[in-house]
């Protein structure tokens, strides 16, 4: 029994004594240089930037630069004359030019071509307001004189008990006739060429103007007028004349 007892300790010594032989060969054994344990919550030092001996090629792109504008190295862009930009309108130097180059030098957003455009849309809204009586319309669109003048057309119209209708079919040109400036005052003169379908009918409906079924050509000088500075984008049409 003793014999026995003696055997199985000299086994479990030997047991152990093989466990930690193979611990030690596996974690390895302490030397003193061991790194302590990193805080993850520690602040971190930046590392030092490299010395100039250090650095890479001079070739090499650096990615983290941010470009500005007007930095050194930057393209320069040479503005556009305005002659150049509106040549399309009007020779340079003419009375045209001299007049739009005046009123951009008081509001430098002005643009000639897209005056040209609202200034069709407006030719379009106010001769179609007039045919069908839209004084609301035309009040906010005609200088005062002029809606007048429209106004009572209008008036003489309804009184005789006759209707007026006028479709567009075309607007084919609207050209710079005249530019100028007086002081904050601008006024712009358009020569409108345009195709319309136009007839005025009485109370029976019987035709007394135009045709309802033929197209012609009518040929219109307006002038449009602006207080330039003002907070209103508006123009008035302040003048109409029949063109040849």
């Amino acid at each position: 029994m003793q014999n026995s007892f003696d055997i199985s300790t000299l086994i479990f010594l030997a047991l152990a004594v093989f466990v930690a032989w193979k611990l030690r060969s596996v974690l390895g054994q302490k030397t003193g240089s061991e790194q302590p344990p990193k805080d993850p919550f520690a602040r971190r030092e930046a590392p030092p930037p490299p010395r100039p001996d250090q650095a890479g090629p001079a070739s090499e792109p650096r990615d983290n630069v941010i470009r500005l504008p007007g930095a050194a190295n930057d393209p320069v862009v040479t503005p556009v004359p305005a002659a150049e930009r509106w040549k399309d309108i009007a020779p340079a130097g003419s009375p045209v030019i001299v007049g739009i180059e005046a009123i951009a030098a008081q509001e430098p957003g002005f643009d000639p071509h897209e005056f040209l455009v609202g200034a069709k849309s407006a030719y379009e809204t106010i001769v179609t307001a007039f045919a069908r009586g839209d004084r609301k319309t035309l009040k906010s669109l005609l200088a005062k004189d002029v809606y007048d003048g429209f106004e009572q057309a209008i008036t003489d119209r309804e009184k005789r008990g006759e209707k007026a209708e006028s479709n567009f079919v075309s607007i084919d040109k609207a050209d710079f006739v005249s530019v100028e400036v007086k002081g904050k005052t601008a006024q712009v003169t358009l020569a409108f060429v345009s195709q319309l379908i136009s007839v005025t009918r009485d109370a029976q409906g019987a035709v007394v103007d135009g045709n309802a079924e033929q197209v012609v050509q009518v040929n219109d000088i307006w002038t449009f007028s602006r207080q330039l500075g003002s907070r209103d984008p508006n123009w008035l049409l302040v003048a109409t004349e029949a063109g040849a």
